[in-house]
């Protein structure tokens, strides 16, 4: 089934054991805000957030707004190219 943009940060942050709090202080952002993200739609996050919510959870941006088909490993390698390109 295809993950929305809210689905995967719910499920990155499952993953990585963390609650909206330790997220929000992590990312810099507010817990509300990340709330926001995950349960509205559309979201509506500036790059740096969107940035600082995926280093926080060891992961790309891309990844995080990727096509509903993309894995999380696409995503990354895509990204890696990106950058030496």
């Amino acid at each position: 089934m295809a993950k929305s943009f809210g689905e995967r940060i719910r499920n990155k942050r499952r993953e990585a054991g963390l609650t909206l709090d330790q997220l929000a202080e992590a990312s810099g952002c507010s817990k509300s805000y990340i709330w926001e993200l995950e349960n509205k739609n559309p979201p509506r996050p500036s790059a740096d957030k969107l940035a600082s919510i995926a280093k926080a959870l060891r992961t790309t941006s891309d990844y995080l707004l990727a096509l509903d088909t993309e894995t999380e490993a696409s995503a990354t390698d895509k990204a890696f190219f990106r950058k030496y390109q």
